[in-house]
């Protein structure tokens, strides 16, 4: 195996070897030049840059219309209220104002802003000032004679929202069905 000579590698033509310079004028409308041989050598670029960039007009095109498309097919739904009147705390409430009557199948139970409890029925009236005291009175009256069928659940306006799911619970504990209802000033 013999190693080529460096001075024979000169005197043979070698296509990849650019050792002429080329002037301006040499170059066609292309930006090639012809070699000894007629074929056409290309000098500097052979295309733009344009063709390795991608056109983004079309995904964006399509990204609209999918858009579009699930704008238009997507089911809303309404959610149905029903219509409350706006309250006018300077005009007076023209409700008259029913007079409490001792039911006998009905259990009230209070709670005041202290977060403490009262519990009524019509066999007696007694303060609990813990959950669980409420609760045992709330037994306590359903083991009574008269068997109340509803709770009666009178919450002050500061009342702690935990207090009054407490005796929420107790009623539903005890299969009373439930009434709610809201007061300004402590009884």
């Amino acid at each position: 195996m013999s190693v080529p000579d460096p001075a024979e590698s000169t005197d043979r033509h070698n296509p990849l070897d650019v050792s002429e310079v080329v002037s301006a004028g040499d170059l066609d409308h292309h930006g090639a030049v012809e070699d000894e041989t007629g074929a056409g050598v290309v000098i500097g670029k052979s295309g733009s840059r344009d063709d390795t960039e991608m056109d983004m007009t079309p995904m964006v095109d399509v990204t609209f219309l999918l858009l579009i498309f699930f704008m238009v097919t997507a089911a809303f739904t309404t959610q149905k209220s029903l219509p409350l009147p706006t309250p006018k705390p300077d005009e007076p409430s023209t409700n008259a104002v029913p007079q409490e009557d001792k039911d006998p199948s009905e259990l009230t139970v209070i709670v005041n802003s202290l977060n403490t409890y009262q519990v009524i029925s019509s066999e007696f009236e007694a303060e609990a000032p813990s959950e669980h005291e409420m609760r045992l009175k709330v037994r306590e009256a359903m083991a009574g004679a008269a068997k109340p069928k509803k709770m009666l659940i009178k919450a002050h306006v500061d009342a702690a929202h935990e207090r009054v799911v407490a005796a929420m619970d107790a009623a539903t504990a005890s299969g009373l069905t439930i009434q709610y209802m809201t007061i300004e000033e402590d009884e």
